[in-house]
């Protein structure tokens, strides 16, 4: 089987991108000389001197930015560097993945155990502001400059979710590479996790699967939820591990070509024995779908969960001299059956949503609430209350006595001072708990090894 090498965007986290077989376009000379004469009349009639390198980038960026795609980007020398070690090494940030979608800088997904998931953000969270600077007009990779930053430092956020800004403040730290997570249930079937396929997710892959059968796995959850993508080489090798011999993983489809269809070269470990299920939400992008796809259409793998993200086109990463970088949409790639998911993701075969409490709003923990106040953030925080086992009886946003009850009740559980406001560390611990609440309540993690333990009766 043939394989491309795709380049993902790393993104104070990984955003994926890729890249196939290619060829060259050229300008007719007509274009070049239109391109010299432009560039010859700013820098010898323009006001002020200019640099010829800051013309130069400006027209790539602007060629790019023309193209009205989100994918296709052009990174000076200090962004370009930032995108590289980001795939070959940790990096310090929050650890949000996130995509430029109709100008707007939008979150895939948060990576697991980041700054960004304890302060609770979630895919399709608009991120508008980094301290006073507005990101609208910025591409992605311009952005995430402003966002990452060194351990120990604060990122200042503006968030929209829901038509509601909230205002965050997000300590950075640094990302760890670990991308793949296995557990073994009591019941025999095994939850391995991929939270991104970066180089070293097939080798982590493959030990964990192993670990896992030598302990008495007898079936198998693949977690793709929140995955934003990556490497798509590293992932046909996990999807090889499932997929029989011959069969397809995925099509590439390029201008003026048939589609390419990639096929697994079948790696036994062991798992194809097993009853698998694959689990799949809106965080999971690009590679990931990849994966699903492949589960799901070449070898009957069944998706639970939610509907995927929807990026089903590939990007070339072409290096230049000078340490800079551009990035630009090569290819759409389809499933197996020939389907596009660009922009319309992929539909689980079980659907199954995670408990409401999952997807309540974002609350600042600078908001101050008490008694006999009124706010849609009290109504959250009501039903945050209720999630972690203090109901305080209603969920309507008015903060009355039986509220402050409640609130002091868990302020003591917690070890806090129980003033019955909620804001700061009140508010944070309610955040973290009802984090661990969804985790101890995976509805769809449980409707997944339910199918799992279906297949070994």
């Amino acid at each position: 089987m043939g394989k491309w090498k795709w380049i993902p965007v790393m993104l104070a986290s990984a955003v994926a991108g890729g890249a196939v077989a290619y060829t060259y376009a050229s300008l007719d000379q007509s274009g070049i000389s239109k391109l010299e004469r432009a560039m010859e009349l700013i820098e010898t009639g323009y006001l002020e001197p200019v640099d010829r390198s800051k013309l130069i980038d400006g027209a790539i960026e602007g060629m790019l930015r023309s193209l009205e795609d989100p994918y296709t980007t052009y990174m000076d020398e200090e962004e370009a560097r930032a995108f590289y070690e980001s795939i070959n090494a940790s990096f310090e940030g929050i650890g949000a993945t996130m995509e430029e979608i109709d100008g707007r800088i939008v979150v895939v997904s948060p990576i697991k155990g980041s700054p960004a998931e304890a302060a609770g953000i979630k895919p399709g969270d608009q991120v508008i502001k980094v301290g006073d600077r507005n990101l609208e007009g910025l591409k992605v990779h311009e952005a995430v400059l402003l966002i990452r930053g060194k351990k120990g430092t604060t990122a200042d956020l503006t968030i929209l979710r829901d038509g509601k800004e909230v205002k965050l403040s997000i300590v950075r730290d640094t990302i760890p590479l670990q991308t793949v997570y296995g557990e073994l249930r009591e019941d025999g079937v095994g939850v391995i996790r991929i939270a991104s396929f970066a180089e070293t997710t097939s080798e982590e892959f493959m030990k964990e699967a192993k670990r896992l059968l030598g302990e008495g796995m007898k079936g198998l959850v693949l977690d793709l939820r929140q995955n934003p993508g990556g490497l798509t080489d590293t992932a046909e090798e996990v999807v090889e591990t499932l997929v029989p011999d011959g069969e397809p993983i995925v099509q590439f489809k390029r201008r003026g070509h048939p589609a390419e269809v990639t096929r697994s070269d079948f790696n036994d470990i062991g798992l194809a024995k097993l009853p698998v299920a694959a689990l799949i939400d809106a965080g999971s992008a690009s590679a990931a779908e990849i994966v699903a796809g492949a589960l799901q259409q070449s070898a009957g793998i069944p998706l639970v969960g939610e509907k995927s993200f929807g990026k089903g086109t590939a990007q070339l990463s072409q290096p230049f001299q000078d340490g800079s970088n551009m990035k630009y949409t090569v290819a759409e790639w389809l499933t197996p059956d020939g389907s596009t998911i660009n922009k319309s993701g992929l539909s689980p075969d079980i659907a199954v949503a995670l408990p409401p409490y999952a997807s309540i709003p974002l609350v600042s923990s600078d908001v101050v609430m008490k008694e006999n106040e009124f706010s849609d953030d009290i109504k959250t925080v009501q039903t945050m209350l209720k999630a972690v086992g203090f109901d305080p009886g209603r969920e309507d946003g008015f903060f009355d006595a039986a509220t402050t009850k409640a609130v002091k009740q868990y302020q003591t559980a917690e070890k806090l001072e129980p003033t019955g406001i909620v804001t700061g560390e009140t508010t944070r611990a309610l955040i973290a708990d009802v984090r661990e609440a969804i985790q101890a309540n995976d509805t769809q993690l449980e409707k997944a090894a339910e199918l799992v333990r279906e297949q070994l009766k």
